[in-house]
C-alpha cells in the first residue's frame, strides 16, 4: 500500500492532505479562495485560482509529509461549473459556484417537467445543480468548448482525463439515477443534447497519471465532497448519516442498494461506486452555516467563529432566526427565501442574536434529520457530525437538542479529504474492502440531548411557522 495525497477542493478553499496506507494524516496544506458574489444572485470563482489552489495546496502537503505518495485523490465541490477549450484546457470565463441563482430562469421555463426530471434524477428541479448553469453558461458563452463540473476540468489539467465520476454526475439533473448513465431525455429537455459530456466512473477507478506532485502518480478516488465525508465517517449501512458544518450545512443519508425518491424535496444522489457497486444516499442542503457566522463577524458581533462559544447567550432570550441568507433549500426549495430574525426587544443582547443564528441553524438540520425518517421510511439510527464549526459546543449541543438524538463529532477536520483518500486506497488494492478502506474510529465528543422533547418541538414548531412565513 501507499501513501495518498488527497485534494478537497472546496468552495472557499482548497485543501490537501497525506496519509499513509492506514489513513493517518502525516501532512496537511490549505489555500484560500475568495468567491465573487455578485448582484443578482451571482457567484463566480477564477477557474486559474481553482487549478493554482490544487497545485500549491498538493505540493506543500507532499513536501511537508517527506514521502513519495502513491496515487493522487480529488473530492470536488458537485455542482460548480465552467465553460472550457477541450484542445487547450483555458477556461472561457469565471467558474459558476454551486450557491449561484442566475439559472433561476432556466428552471422556470421548464417548470412543467418538475415531476419527470425527479422522477429520473432524484432531484429536485432548482438552479443549485449543474445543468441549468450548464444551459446558462450556453447561452452567456455561446457555442464552442465543453461545459463540464469543476473536477472534469481539474482532472483533466492533471492527467488529460475527460471523465466525472458517478456521484458528481449524479448531482446534474442529467443521469439518470437508476442506469447511472447520461440521460438523453434529460439532454434534451435542457437544450444540452449536442454537449460532450465525461465518461462517467467509479470513485476505485485509476483515470491517468499525473507529474504534477512529483512523479508519475496515478489520479484516482473521484467524489463529491459531501459523499467522501459520508464515506470517511463509516456511514455504510442505510439509516446512518451525517452532517458537515462547511459554508453550508449539508446533511446525508445512507440509503444502501435503493435510490428511494423523495416526496419532500430531499434530494436522492449516487453516494458513490466502489468495487461495481452503487450505493445511494438522501441530502439536503442549509445554505448558510459558516457563512452565516460569517456574516456575525462581518456586522461586528463576533471577531470570528473561534468566539461564537464565548458571546452566545446561555439562551435566545425569545429571539428566532432563521438563517436564510442565500434563499432555503430543501424542503422548502424557495430561492427567493430571505433570513428573518424576530423576537428582539431593547434587553435583546449580541449573545441572544448569536444564539439565534446557531438555533437557526440546527434547526434547519433537524428539519432534514427528521424528513429522512418520515420521507424515505430510513429512520436515523446515528448523525455524525463534520466541519469547521463542529467545535462550536454551543451549536453542537443545540443541535443534539433540536434533533432530538446524539451528534457524535468526527475526530478529524480532514472527513472530505479521507472519504477520498480511502478510494483512492481502493483503487491500488483490489482486495482492500470498503470497511477496511475507511478503518474505525471513535467520536471526538458525543452531545447527548439536553432538552425534552417537548420543549424541542415546541421551538421547532415556532421555528417552522417563521421559515414558511
Amino acid at each position: 500500500m501507499s501513501h495518498v495525497l488527497a485534494i478537497d477542493q472546496g468552495t472557499s478553499g482548497t485543501k490537501a492532505v497525506v496519509t499513509d496506507p492506514g489513513g493517518r494524516v502525516l501532512a496537511t496544506a490549505e489555500e484560500e479562495l475568495r468567491p465573487v458574489y455578485l448582484d443578482g444572485g451571482g457567484v463566480e470563482v477564477d477557474p486559474h485560482a481553482l487549478l493554482g489552489s490544487v497545485l500549491r495546496a498538493g505540493r506543500r502537503a507532499v513536501a511537508a509529509a517527506g514521502v513519495p505518495v502513491g496515487a493522487v485523490a480529488l473530492a470536488n465541490q458537485g455542482e460548480t461549473v465552467l465553460a472550457w477549450d477541450r484542445t487547450t484546457g483555458a477556461p472561457r470565463g469565471p467558474a459558476i459556484v454551486w450557491q449561484d441563482r442566475r439559472a433561476e430562469t432556466v428552471c422556470a421555463a421548464r417548470a412543467a417537467s418538475a415531476p419527470r426530471v425527479a422522477e429520473l434524477t432524484g432531484l429536485v428541479l432548482d438552479p443549485y445543480f449543474s445543468a441549468p448553469k450548464m444551459r446558462w453558461l450556453r447561452e452567456q458563452r455561446g457555442p464552442g468548448g465543453v461545459v463540464t463540473t469543476t473536477d472534469t476540468w481539474l482532472v483533466h489539467r492533471l492527467c488529460g482525463a475527460f471523465v466525472t465520476d458517478a456521484s458528481t454526475a449524479s448531482r446534474s439533473l442529467l443521469l439518470d439515477l437508476d442506469r447511472v448513465e447520461w440521460s438523453g431525455e434529460l439532454l434534451d429537455l435542457f437544450g444540452l443534447a449536442g454537449e460532450e459530456l465525461p465518461e462517467i466512473v467509479p470513485s476505485d477507478r485509476i483515470v491517468g497519471t499525473t507529474a504534477a506532485f512529483g512523479g508519475d502518480v496515478p489520479v484516482t478516488g473521484l467524489i463529491v465532497d459531501q459523499q467522501a465525508a459520508l464515506l470517511a465517517e463509516a456511514c455504510l449501512e442505510p439509516g446512518t448519516a451525517k452532517c458537515t458544518y462547511g459554508t453550508g450545512a449539508f446533511l446525508l443519508a445512507q440509503l444502501g442498494a435503493g435510490a428511494a425518491r423523495s416526496r419532500q424535496g430531499l434530494a436522492t444522489s449516487v453516494a458513490w461506486r466502489l468495487r461495481d457497486a452503487t450505493a445511494y444516499c438522501a441530502d439536503g442542503q442549509v445554505y448558510t452555516a459558516a457563512s452565516a457566522v460569517r456574516w456575525l463577524a462581518d456586522l461586528g458581533l463576533i471577531g470570528g467563529a473561534g468566539e461564537l462559544d464565548a458571546v452566545a447567550a446561555p439562551d435566545s432570550g425569545g429571539v428566532l432566526c432563521v438563517p436564510a441568507l442565500a434563499g432555503l433549500a430543501a424542503p422548502w426549495w424557495n430561492p427567493a427565501a430571505t433570513a428573518s430574525l424576530t423576537g428582539l426587544t431593547l434587553s435583546t443582547g449580541r449573545g441572544h442574536v448569536v444564539r439565534a443564528v446557531l438555533e437557526g441553524i440546527a434547526a434547519q438540520v433537524a428539519a432534514l434529520a427528521a424528513l429522512t425518517g418520515d420521507d424515505l421510511g430510513t429512520p436515523l439510527t446515528r448523525l455524525r457530525a463534520d466541519g469547521g464549526l463542529t467545535r462550536s459546543r454551543v451549536l453542537m449541543q443545540a443541535q443534539a437538542d433540536l434533533a432530538q438524538r446524539p451528534i457524535e463529532v468526527y475526530p478529524s477536520p480532514h472527513a472530505t479529504a479521507l472519504g477520498a483518500a480511502a478510494c483512492a486506497r481502493l483503487a491500488l488494492d483490489p482486495a482492500l474492502s470498503i470497511v477496511d478502506a475507511v478503518g474505525d474510529w471513535r467520536p471526538a465528543a458525543t452531545f447527548e440531548p439536553a432538552w425534552p422533547a417537548e420543549r424541542a418541538a415546541e421551538h421547532l414548531a415556532r421555528w417552522h411557522a417563521l421559515a414558511s412565513a
